[in-house]
């Protein structure tokens, strides 16, 4: 397979990154971009307020609302907020949304720590923040090492729904999970919750740029860009549906009223309202370094296009894993019965697009120190991957092929 974004659009030198689940390489014309506009920075007379401020802005929340549309919902760049990462997207929701005493925050147990504190430090306004079992045998927190990976026959949203109680107001989810690399189906979940009267929010990190989500039936959706979307750490976005948007209460920011940035009209006349658009959640003092890198990538990745993306990254894994099966029927970590047992689990999931860009490689009951060892011959070969809870985590994307399917294949045996 060759690659579905042009491989000499980074500088990889040499080296097999599989490893966008934690952190991204970005694109070299985009981190070149960055470089030139730090000379704004030394030279700040030579800024022009719309080419390199507002233009910047608003192209990054046009190329966000073009990544996250799809045939179902047409994302708006006014559904947009600029926003530092996927903890500061959540947290804003969070502190935004019209909780009561009483009211109870549902979540997927095992959820990466950034969707968990933002609705844990709610406890203070009388919001509980309640965790439930995805599978049988699902285990996190100290007995992480003890779950049960997940199998293709899960039906993890059904269990949601039917956690749901009346007290619960919002359910909230990665959308593929850090550790087990499980995709949720956001527009079955998303009717569940619907049905019940739930707002659905989504940590949509693991998933964004490699994947196209359906929004359809979600409130708010996170990212940070340091991960699948090839941006930089501290600049995400966070996309809310109209309606949902409206019942959030402002954060307060001079530039989240109307006409906050316009200096022609005297800053002192305080007579605004709040705007209805995504910037209603900005919080001012913007990162335009940071946007500018984001508008770039994703433009990288709307030009190549998501959908397929998506279908080159599922054919890699298929791929992967038929060479995996290949090698464990003569040697290697996978000739035995525990590790083709796992193989074929794998081979599930992916059939069943529930994997996202991560396959997941669960210890069964060898240890941390079993992953690290594969780790390890990876590494002794420039090719990086992660291990996270039990898990051997090989992340694809756009720019890989088979060769390098082919170099996992070759170490792993």
């Amino acid at each position: 397979m060759k690659p579905a974004i042009p491989k000499e659009l980074f500088d990889l030198d040499g080296i097999t990154w599989l490893l966008h689940c934690a952190e991204g390489p970005t694109p070299a014309a985009v981190a070149d971009s960055a470089r030139r506009y730090m000379d704004l920075e030394v030279r700040p007379w030579n800024r022009l307020i719309g080419r390199d401020v507002v233009d910047i802005l608003n192209d990054a929340r046009k190329q966000a609302a073009k990544l996250v549309s799809g045939p179902f919902l047409t994302a708006s760049c006014d559904d947009i907020t600029l926003s530092q990462s996927t903890s500061s997207g959540l947290t804003l929701v969070a502190q935004a949304y019209p909780f009561k005493p009483g009211d109870e925050v549902l979540a997927p147990m095992g959820e990466f720590p950034s969707n968990v504190w933002p609705w844990k430090a709610l406890s203070n306004r009388g919001v509980s923040f309640r965790e439930v079992p995805l599978w049988d045998g699902h285990q996190a927190g100290r007995h992480a090492l003890d779950s049960t990976p997940p199998t293709a026959d899960a039906r993890p949203e059904e269990r949601i729904a039917a956690a749901i109680s009346s007290a619960t107001r919002i359910v909230t989810v990665s959308w593929v999970r850090f550790q087990d690399g499980l995709m949720l189906d956001l527009n079955l979940l998303g009717r569940l919750c619907a049905d019940r009267g739930v707002d659905l929010v989504v940590d949509g990190i693991q998933g964004a740029g490699t994947h196209a989500p359906d929004l359809s039936g979600v409130a708010a959706f996170a990212a940070g860009g340091h991960k699948g979307l090839l941006a930089m750490s501290g600049q995400g976005f966070l996309w809310t549906s109209p309606g949902f948007r409206q019942r959030l209460s402002p954060m307060g920011s001079w530039l989240s009223v109307e006409e906050g940035g316009n200096f022609n009209r005297a800053m002192t006349d305080h007579e605004r309202g709040w705007l209805a658009t995504g910037q209603r959640m900005e919080q001012g003092g913007y990162n335009i370094l940071g946007s500018l890198v984001l508008k770039g990538a994703l433009a990288v990745l709307n030009e190549t296009g998501v959908c397929k993306i998506e279908s080159h990254v599922s054919g890699l894994q298929t791929e992967l894993l038929a060479g995996l099966r290949g090698a464990a029927a003569i040697s290697g970590p996978f000739s035995t019965s525990r590790g083709r047992a796992e193989l074929e689990r794998l081979e599930g999931l992916v059939k069943a697009g529930r994997t996202g860009p991560i396959v997941c490689l669960h210890h069964h009951e060898r240890g941390p120190a079993f992953l690290e060892s594969l780790a390890e011959k990876l590494r002794a070969r420039s090719i990086f991957v992660s291990t996270r809870e039990g898990y051997l985590r090989i992340a694809f994307h756009g720019w890989h092929d088979s060769t390098d399917v082919g170099a996992v294949v070759n170490a792993l045996s």
